[in-house]
C-alpha cells in the first residue's frame, strides 16, 4: 500500500515557530510532500498566515487579526515565543506561494471561520492563486462547508478538502459535490477506522490532521490515508519508513 504523503502542519512546527518562513523552509529541507497553512485577512484586506483569531499565543502582541492593518500586524515578533524560535516577521500568503512556486510541493491552505469578513477570504485566495499562476499545487480547505462551496465556484479547478471535527452526516463517507477530499481529525479515525474505506468507496481520499505519534502514524498508514498532516515531518517520515520495513 502506498505511504501517505507527509504534509507539514504550519510548517515543521515542532522545531520552528508555526507559520514562519523558517518553519516552512525547514519542512522543505526535511522532504515534506506538502505544506499546510491557515490564513486570515487583516483589516486592510491582506492575507496573512495566522491560525488564531488573536495574536496572543504566537506573537509578542495583542489584538484581533482582522481588526488590525498589515502594518500594525507587522510591528510584532512571531518567532521568539517558541522554544526553538528567534525573532521572526509575520508571514504573508504571497511569500509562501513564492516559496512553493517551481517545486513539486503541494500547499494546503485553510481559510479560517467564523470571520469578520464573510467569504472575503475565499475571494482573496482565489485572486492570489490567479496572480501567482498557482492552481495545480494548491488545495483549499475549511471546516466551513459554505466556504468550500463558495471557493469551488470561484476556482473550480482547485482541489478542496472539507475538514471534519466530527463525522455527523458524513459518517457514511459521502461528501457534498464541491469537496474532493475528506479531512477528519485523527481522533475520528481512532474511534471509527472504517471511515477511510467508506469515504474511498464514495470517491473521496482522506487528509488527516494532526498526526505525530507512532501509533497514529501507523494507523494512517495501515488505513491507506492519502495525506497525513504532522507537526514533525522528518520524524513522521522516519516512522513511516520504519513501519513499512516491518
Amino acid at each position: 500500500m502506498q505511504q501517505p504523503s507527509v504534509v507539514a502542519h504550519r510548517g515543521a512546527s515542532t522545531d520552528r515557530p508555526e507559520h514562519t518562513i523558517a518553519a516552512y523552509e525547514l519542512a522543505l529541507r526535511e522532504g515534506a510532500d506538502g505544506l499546510e497553512c491557515d490564513i486570515r485577512l487583516s483589516k486592510d484586506g491582506e492575507i496573512v498566515c495566522v491560525h488564531d483569531r488573536t495574536l496572543t499565543r504566537t506573537s509578542n502582541g495583542r489584538g484581533t487579526v482582522s481588526a488590525m492593518t498589515l502594518a500594525e500586524l507587522q510591528r510584532h515578533d512571531y518567532g521568539s515565543w517558541h522554544r526553538h524560535g528567534r525573532p521572526a516577521e509575520l508571514l504573508r500568503l504571497d511569500q509562501l506561494l513564492e516559496l512553493v512556486k517551481g517545486t513539486n510541493v503541494q500547499l494546503f491552505v485553510e481559510t479560517k471561520h467564523p470571520v469578520r469578513y464573510r467569504n472575503e477570504i475565499e475571494r482573496k485566495l482565489a485572486d492570489a492563486l490567479e496572480k501567482h499562476r498557482l492552481r495545480e499545487q494548491i488545495v483549499m480547505m475549511s471546516f466551513s462547508q459554505s466556504a468550500v462551496k463558495v471557493f469551488r465556484e470561484l476556482a473550480p479547478d482547485v482541489r478542496t478538502v472539507l475538514l471534519l471535527d466530527r463525522l455527523g452526516r458524513h459518517r457514511g463517507g459521502a461528501l457534498p459535490p464541491f469537496a474532493d477530499y475528506t479531512g477528519p481529525g485523527i481522533h475520528l479515525l481512532r474511534n471509527d477506522p472504517g471511515y477511510v474505506d467508506r469515504a474511498r468507496r464514495a470517491g473521496h481520499e482522506t487528509y488527516v490532521w494532526t498526526v505525530d505519534s507512532q501509533e497514529d502514524i501507523a494507523l494512517c498508514r495501515d488505513l491507506g490515508v492519502r495525506y497525513l498532516a504532522t507537526n514533525a515531518p522528518a520524524n513522521t517520515r522516519r516512522l513511516l519508513t520504519a513501519n513499512l520495513a516491518t
